[in-house]
């Protein structure tokens, strides 16, 4: 264990500090701690302080800042909670809501105005009385989403009769705005008092990559209502309405405008991640039966140009419209039936009113989009969003991440992943810019971009946060104007978000877990409670669950799909996979099919097992793959992992990444012969363990 905060002297500040700190700045933040502690020992029964009031005073006197070396941050927060007892206090907390600010968040606002009403005198502040809101929405959600409801751009075509139906006993869970008729990419692009929308509002802003010194480039929402409209005139011109059409290139705007423009016109758009090998693009353009696909000649990454265009033609679809990667020519040579994205566009060349467009308007439960899930059981999951969903995942991030007209909002991600239309829909039902960067999230670029760009919501994924940190790409860039992260997809560490919140003086990064067929999350933060870093706050608003053992009593551990933990104070932590299916990279894949590939990676390979390993301190998770070798066969780990690797990113995704091959003369089996990945899981964890505290 470290020193206390109250053995930290001027020395250590500035050892920790190095270049990055002033003797002068080191002194201020040495008095600022002497004065934290102090404060805080007024403050406590006993002569020890209490380290969450020491932090909150160092942070809200602003000593600490986004350049000073991470080493000099650990040192403060480490020493600070170097005697905090977890188990019986919970985790340590970094950032607190302010009760002033609470009032003018979102939620605390109508917190405020509905409040006394619906809790009586129960209720006090948004903070105070947070969780009891929190319950009153799940037990009332038919109040809850009649004010909630107000706050979006949703404007229906035909109102609802009613918030929740539920007279039908063959739907148990009911029906949700029966009657309702509307088109909710015309609530995107519709100009609004409130949420505040105008129509010379930016709706959009982004860049090129590798033009990181010219300005940033903006689009009115009425330009971007323009554009989806001709796109969606000469779908019309190209496709019989209610057709499936695929959409497989990366979140630029023009793939924005595509996914805008086919629910505009009444066709139903089928979601593929850009990063995805011939063979999968094939298996979901089958079960969705697409009848055409957007997509690029090449992705700009890091300065390659990948090809994209060559892998959706093995992939065989009927028809593709392609764009160029850059400039309005494209780089390859089409297949008879595919079309150019300029071809496309002349359809409505002479088309009068061609940025002109009737909406059709569809029942609520119209199926908009078709997403897919990770695979985990062998073929992807075919998962419908009807008009529901963007709703649902709309309320979320203005429930929980504050969203509202003036914020700007990056996410990096893909319209094939659930994240994709929930950043979308979150930005544009809400007022909200949407910033987008057209080329790697990975370096110093984008760090510019969501710089120059004003991000005040900037959403991650943790092992993006890990490689930010450990190239250092972000020194000497200004993230200030950032009101909070959001993460996902992966288990966080608490040191990499010790160092992400940090660079915007010590903003909240709220986690976030759902799922595709949610639309939404189930666990979150909230900017009305204190946060710690690396766990989850509360349920999500209106949604209710209850962890249970195999007796059906409450209980603190659910080993079920991941494993969440629930702390002392309520805290919620994700502590990895507990099955067969795992996480890698944010993205949920089986054993089973990472297992496929690497069995037919060489020909010494007799059987693979394929299991994935959060380390000991947390974050992303690890792919190690066990190997068994046919007899006469003698191979180097190293090697072999050089084999897997390119097996994987070949036939299942680039992204994916083998930490370590281990080499065994057998795995272990049950009875029946079933593979014990657990055991094997096991293994690596005690061998993760032993090595942590080397």
């Amino acid at each position: 264990m470290g020193k206390s905060i109250g053995e930290v002297g001027l020395e250590d500040l500035c050892t920790a500090g190095g270049s990055s700190i002033s003797i002068e700045e080191a002194t201020e933040i040495f008095q600022v701690i002497r004065e934290a502690i102090a404060i805080a020992i007024a403050g406590t029964v006993g002569s020890d302080p209490d380290p969450r009031q020491v932090w909150k005073h160092v942070v809200d006197r602003g000593g600490l800042k986004p350049w000073h070396s991470h080493q000099l941050h650990q040192l403060v927060y480490y020493s600070v909670y170097a005697n905090w007892d977890a188990s019986t206090n919970g985790p340590p907390l970094y950032w607190f809501p302010s009760l002033c600010e609470s009032k003018f968040t979102n939620l605390g606002r109508i917190m405020e105005v509905h409040g006394p009403k619906l809790l009586g005198t129960s209720y006090k502040d948004p903070i105070a009385s947070f969780s009891l809101f929190q319950k009153f929405s799940v037990q009332h959600p038919e109040t809850y989403w009649s004010i909630v409801l107000k706050e979006l751009s949703v404007v229906f075509r035909e109102s609802p009769s009613c918030i929740l139906d539920k007279s039908n006993k063959l739907k148990p869970s009911g029906t949700w705005l029966p009657g309702a008729v509307l088109n909710i990419a015309e609530c995107c692009l519709l100009s609004s008092t409130h949420p505040r929308k105008e129509e010379n509002s930016c709706a959009l802003v982004w860049r090129e990559e590798g033009c990181d010194d010219l300005d940033v480039n903006r689009i009115t929402l009425k330009e971007l209502r323009e554009q989806v409209m001709m796109v969606a005139n000469a779908l019309d011109a190209t496709f019989s309405k209610g057709d499936a059409i695929a959409i497989d290139m990366p979140m630029t705007v023009s793939a924005v405008v595509i996914y805008l423009a086919i629910i505009l016109a009444g066709f139903v758009v089928v979601s593929i991640a850009d990063s995805f090998a011939a063979k999968e693009i094939a298996t979901r353009l089958r079960v969705s039966n697409a009848k055409a696909i957007f997509t690029q000649d090449f992705i700009l990454r890091g300065g390659r140009r990948v090809p994209l265009y060559s892998r959706v033609v093995e992939a065989d679809p009927f028809k593709a419209i392609v764009l160029p990667v850059t400039g309005n020519n494209l780089g390859i040579k089409l297949r008879k039936q595919d079309l150019s994205w300029k071809e496309f566009l002349s359809s409505v060349n002479q088309h009068q009113r061609s940025n002109h467009y009737h909406p059709i308007y569809r029942p609520i439960d119209s199926t908009i989009n078709i997403l897919f899930s990770s695979g985990t059981t062998g073929e992807p999951k075919a998962i419908p969003w009807t008009q529901l969903s963007p709703i649902r995942c709309s309320a979320d991030g203005w429930a929980h991440n504050d969203i509202r007209a003036g914020d700007v909002y990056c996410w990096p991600t893909n319209l094939g992943w659930v994240m994709g239309p929930v950043l979308l829909f979150t930005c544009f039902l809400n007022g909200a810019t949407l910033a987008l960067y057209h080329g790697s999230p990975l370096g110093r670029g984008f760090g510019k971009f969501i710089q120059d760009a004003g991000v005040t919501v900037l959403g991650t994924v943790p092992s993006l946060v890990k490689t930010w940190k450990s190239t250092n790409c972000l020194e000497g860039l200004d993230w200030t104007k950032i009101k909070c992260f959001a993460t996902t997809g992966e288990a966080s560490n608490v040191d990499d978000d010790l160092w992400l919140s940090s660079k915007s003086c010590y903003k909240p990064v709220l986690e976030s877990c759902g799922g595709t067929e949610l639309s939404s999350a189930y666990i979150q933060g909230s900017l009305l409670q204190p946060q710690a870093f690396g766990t989850f706050s509360t349920a999500a608003m209106t949604a209710g669950f209850v962890i249970l053992d195999e007796h059906g009593d409450s209980y603190r551990l659910r080993r079920h799909g991941d494993v969440l933990k629930r702390t002392v104070g309520g805290y919620l932590i994700v502590q990895g996979r507990a099955d067969d299916t795992m996480n890698l990279g944010g993205i949920k894949t089986s054993s089973v099919e990472i297992e496929r590939v690497c069995d037919q990676a060489d020909e010494s390979i007799l059987e693979t097992a394929a299991i994935s390993v959060a380390p000991p301190d947390g974050g992303p998770e690890q792919l190690i793959i066990f190997v068994v070798l046919k007899q006469g066969y003698n191979h180097q780990p190293e090697k072999l992992k050089m084999v897997f690797s390119k097996a994987i990113q070949s036939n299942l995704n680039p992204l994916f990444k083998v930490s370590f091959v281990k080499i065994v003369p057998e795995f272990p089996r049950t009875a029946s012969n079933k593979l014990l990945r657990r055991v094997l899981r096991d293994q690596v964890k005690q061998e993760l363990s032993t090595r942590s505290r080397i």
